[in-house]
């Protein structure tokens, strides 16, 4: 099912994403990092949502959840700009700004993170679930979301943080925009709040779980099952789950997340009477 999701997610993006710039650098430098493949995992996620609610997945469905996609390639774009990470490699490619320049690489986030809220502005779903999906997208990558997460993980380089406040950056840094694609499928199909609350809190512990799984590649994995450098983070001094706990914690903390995730799925099951076995596909990503 996830696969049939992310055609859906791919073939949108492709067909509309050369039409939103008409200057030929910046469109060919924006297309470049948001059609080299990635999982899809957050409109995917908000897609399933609706799909569990019978909601129909529509363009204009469709069109808000993408939303996601955009701001998501916005923030690896900037993240591996060489202010940031300077990074050479993403997604099995050169970075945006090896190929095109800093310069570029910059306007081409910039241009996907605005656009993101274009996207779900112009959806054509109904004003009160538009407004929702930008408040809610708004906070999770603004300054108390992802960018703030960011700012922390560049802040504490060389400086040791305790597993409660390395959980906190991550709930920022990486938890924020998953949860907002968890939730943004309740949204879209009108679900009450307490409903929207469960599905908030299975997006925060999803995000938990993948953030540590990240941390434990980077120690585990290979540049090309990963896209990207590895055995980085010890190098620059960052906070990861394996620097602060060894590997075997660090599993241990991945499974309680994964269990955490899973016990949510269930309230949400019994609580709406409907079947939330798709996702475990999504769960099934960390194996």
């Amino acid at each position: 099912m996830i696969t049939d999701l992310q055609a859906q997610i791919n073939s949108y993006l492709k067909d509309h994403i050369q039409s939103e710039c008409d200057e030929p650098t910046l469109a060919t430098s924006t297309a470049y990092s948001l059609l080299a493949g990635g999982k899809r995992l957050r409109p995917a996620l908000t897609l399933a949502v609706c799909k569990i609610f019978n909601q129909e997945i529509n363009q204009d469905v469709l069109r808000a959840a993408c939303a996601v996609e955009l701001l998501h390639t916005y923030s690896l774009i900037h993240d591996d700009l060489p202010a940031m990470d300077n990074d050479d490699l993403r997604r099995g490619l050169p970075t945006n700004h090896r190929r095109f320049g800093a310069g570029m690489a910059t306007l081409a986030g910039d241009g996907l993170l605005t656009l993101a809220f274009q996207w779900l502005s112009d959806s054509g779903l109904s004003n009160d679930i538009k407004l929702s999906l930008v408040k809610e997208l708004s906070f999770a990558a603004g300054p108390t979301g992802m960018v703030a997460g960011q700012a922390m993980d560049i802040h504490n380089e060389g400086y040791r943080l305790e597993l409660d406040q390395l959980k906190v950056l991550h709930q920022k840094k990486t938890g924020a925009l998953l949860r907002y694609s968890v939730l943004a499928g309740g949204i879209i199909s009108r679900q009450y709040a307490t409903v929207n609350d469960l599905l908030a809190h299975f997006g925060e512990l999803y995000g938990l779980a993948f953030q540590i799984y990240d941390d434990l590649m980077d120690v585990l994995g290979t540049e090309q099952e990963m896209g990207k450098a590895v055995h980085k983070d010890q190098g620059e001094h960052k906070n990861t789950y394996p620097g602060l706990l060894g590997i075997a914690e660090t599993k241990h903390q991945l499974a309680l997340a994964l269990q955490g995730a899973q016990n949510v799925q269930h309230q949400l099951a019994e609580q709406t009477s409907c079947d939330f076995e798709l996702l475990d596909e999504f769960l099934a990503y960390f194996k």
